[in-house]
């Protein structure tokens, strides 16, 4: 981080964004000069508890924190949700966010990209290259695993907290994303939060279907009465027509494994 200087740093308050931000700040610090800055999203895709979370470590780092407006909900590109989704939306935050590092003299852009997700399908990933996005921890061959202990070493708030990807991720492709069910999805992964559930997925089907994800050993206590019928109903309520509960248990991206993914040529 020091060799890349100051910063924009694209900042969910996520683990591996949070690292590289204090990274940068403790750079910013040995170097003497003005300091990075940590910019957060604002769209119907990202939770209100997550802006919040965002605020909260920025504020612990010690780091400037911008939020900005994007625009990816106005591209039919991405509305329409296939494969590209996550493509068309970086592609539309990093250009956000070049705007913010053209505003303070044309810094460079840093994200939180870390080692794993060079293993995953990640077309966001490609959105970033294209964008002349710096990846400091896949850089370094620094994994999952090694963030959370570096977040642990620095004594990051976050440095256990579950992955939170953006809630269109959980709108299976080819079902169109819009801001209602973007909100009915944030409503019903709030309610079982306050239950006790973490970590914990409710994805979209075709059909307004709600899958529900939670951890296996969780499963039993979820199907329980009186929780299962106070469920359903607060489920039906917000406008899902069907609710499941998948036995397999809670598993990051298996959206991904439910379609046959074909890498763009």
């Amino acid at each position: 981080m020091s060799e890349l200087g100051r910063c924009v740093i694209a900042f969910s308050g996520g683990v591996d964004s949070a690292v590289v931000a204090a990274a940068a700040a403790r750079a910013d610090r040995l170097r003497g000069g003005p300091p990075s800055v940590a910019v957060t999203a604002i769209s119907p895709s990202v939770p209100q508890v997550q802006r919040d979370i965002a605020a909260r470590v920025a504020a612990e780092i010690a780091i400037e924190h911008v939020c900005v407006a994007t625009e990816e909900m106005t591209r039919d590109d991405y509305t329409k949700n296939d494969t590209r989704r996550c493509y068309y939306c970086k592609q539309t935050l990093y250009g956000a966010l070049r705007k913010v590092a053209a505003d303070r003299g044309g810094l460079p852009i840093a994200s939180g990209t870390n080692a794993d997700d060079l293993g995953d399908y990640r077309p966001g990933i490609e959105a970033g290259r294209q964008a002349d996005v710096a990846t400091p921890l896949a850089d370094l061959r620094i994994d999952k695993a090694t963030v959370r202990q570096i977040a642990n070493q620095w004594q990051l708030s976050v440095a256990e907290l579950p992955a939170a990807p953006c809630l269109s991720s959980r709108i299976a492709y080819g079902v169109a994303v819009t801001e209602a069910r973007l909100r009915r999805i944030e409503q019903a992964e709030s309610w079982l939060s306050q239950r006790g559930f973490s970590p914990l997925r409710v994805r979209l089907h075709e059909g307004e279907l709600a899958r529900i994800e939670v951890a296996a050993g969780d499963l039993g206590r979820l199907v329980q009465e009186p929780l299962i019928g106070e469920l359903r109903t607060y489920f039906t309520n917000l406008g899902f027509r069907a609710v499941t509960v998948d036995l397999a248990g809670f598993r990051s991206g298996s959206n991904n494994q439910l379609v046959n993914l074909q890498r763009p040529s």
